[in-house]
């Protein structure tokens, strides 16, 4: 009997998740990078990085400015520890050994295997009007589907976009998400490369979504990708953002921005699966300014990272704007995962719903924070919070933080929140029906995930359960 428990134990510690495959997204390229700047982080680093890019003189202003910003900032004294992160150990910037193409075959082999691997090419030819690839700093493929073109709509790279439309550009870029908001806009603001500019015209509606996928293949090194889009009146667009990276024995960073303009009547659909490697840092900011009639629908799926602190936020300017906000979290050995949203009321009528789910499994942290500001004018206006957090084992942690504040007496405001442990009836109940305990609880967990699988493409969706099905593989049964 003992031996039969001891083989029992043993079988389960092969099967734990440091030991899983995911070769998939942990395999790595050789270093090939055609040139890095040094460790750290300096005014002549950053002042390197914008001769380089061969930038206008704002933008190195810009840069400059913020990279003052952020020496005077302190690190952020809530939330999860940062004091692994080192920027004297950091390069900010690597640039591959090609320039970008709009042909894929004329992406270097090496890289090109890398997003072949990773479903990318596939996903442009079935599901997708254009696509953007950035590997380490810099954007190596981008295209666009020729219709959508003749209709006036803008994607390409951020780069490009400084240059063959600055005014539209100076005139956004980091105004809604200002480098004196934090510590981390700072230093994205002093370092950012890469990442995609996209521009709807006034009454168009897409179809099919955009995609922008961000690799972080170097080690020891930062991604700092730039998102800005502007969705113009009664156009309409879902667009699609996935990140990966292999994993190393040192600390990765990811500090991107994505600054989002939602103008009267619009439809904006953002979508993002993060499935950073267990060495990332990922300190991402994300807003969106919604102005009258507008929406903007944040699909967020989270897994992999180290720590994550990761809050999209709506500001909905505009009378009848609305919000909805819908993610799932999984935290396993090692993760600590800070993630929520936010939401500010600042017209009347307004609308927005959170939906949070979060697992944590083998001493994993899932930690929920929200916040909804009922600004005095926004009188009508209607907001319902609720999250969920699921706890595979007694090792695990779920925290639950939802901040409120009203200050107007004519709105309508809920939260609700459940924390739990799979019920065990509920596993019986499915083991009778002929499945193995594993299966069971693999259901019930997939049952939980589904209401934001059922907000993605249908080849997203599979993607995001092959994830959580992976980082269930050994921790139940």
């Amino acid at each position: 009997m003992e031996r039969t428990k001891i083989a029992e134990k043993m079988e389960r510690q092969r099967t734990m998740l440091e030991e899983i495959d995911r070769e998939r997204f942990d395999f790595r390229d050789a270093d090939q990078s055609r040139y890095k700047t040094g460790k750290g982080l300096t005014a002549d680093i950053v002042t390197e990085i914008s001769k380089l890019k061969n930038e206008p003189d704002w933008m190195l202003e810009h840069r400059l400015r913020s990279l003052d910003i952020y020496n005077r900032l302190p690190m952020p004294s809530w939330g999860p520890p940062l004091d692994e992160l080192n920027m004297d150990e950091i390069v900010t910037y690597v640039k591959p050994d090609t320039s970008m193409k709009n042909d894929w075959n004329q992406v270097p082999g090496y890289i090109k295997n890398t997003f072949e691997r990773l479903g990318i090419p596939q996903a442009e030819r079935e599901s997708l009007a254009g696509v953007g690839a950035q590997y380490d700093s810099e954007v190596v493929y981008h295209n666009i589907r020729e219709e959508l073109r003749k209709q006036g709509v803008i994607y390409t790279d951020m780069e490009t976009a400084v240059r063959e439309h600055e005014d539209m550009v100076r005139e956004l870029f980091m105004k809604l998400v200002p480098p004196e908001d934090h510590k981390f806009v700072a230093l994205h603001g002093a370092v950012w490369s890469g990442g995609s500019f996209v521009h709807v015209p006034e009454g168009v509606r897409l179809d099919i979504p955009l995609q922008s996928y961000f690799r972080l293949n170097a080690p020891g090194a930062g991604q700092f990708e730039h998102t800005l889009i502007v969705v113009e009146k009664g156009a309409g667009v879902h667009f699609i953002e996935g990140c990966s990276a292999p994993k190393y024995n040192v600390l990765n960073l990811h500090a991107g921005c994505v600054e989002l303009y939602v103008r009267e009547g619009a439809t904006l659909r953002y979508s993002t699966i993060e499935n950073w490697s267990r060495n990332m840092m990922n300190l991402n900011t994300k807003r969106a300014l919604v102005e009258k009639n507008g929406t903007i629908e944040w699909i967020s799926g989270t897994f992999g990272s180290h720590i994550t602190m990761l809050y999209p936020s709506s500001i909905l300017k505009g009378e009848g704007a609305r919000s909805t906000f819908t993610g799932i979290s999984f935290s396993g050995n090692g993760q600590n995962l800070d993630t929520g949203t936010k939401v500010v009321h600042a017209a009347p009528n307004t609308f927005s719903t959170i939906h949070s789910r979060s697992i944590s499994k083998d001493g994993g942290v899932a930690v929920y924070r929200s916040a909804v500001d009922i600004l005095p004018g926004a009188v009508g206006s209607k907001s319902s919070a609720v999250c969920e957090s699921l706890m595979m084992d007694n090792a695990s942690r779920a925290d639950t933080i939802p901040v409120i504040d009203i200050r107007c007496d004519r709105s309508d405001v809920g939260h609700e929140a459940k924390i739990g442990r799979i019920s065990d009836q509920a596993v019986f109940y499915l083991m009778t029906r002929g499945l193995t305990e594993e299966e069971a609880k693999a259901m019930i967990v997939r049952g939980f995930v589904e209401p934001v699988a059922k907000e993605l493409p249908l080849e997203y969706a599979v993607e995001m359960n092959r994830l959580v099905s992976l980082e269930l593989e050994g921790t139940i049964g």
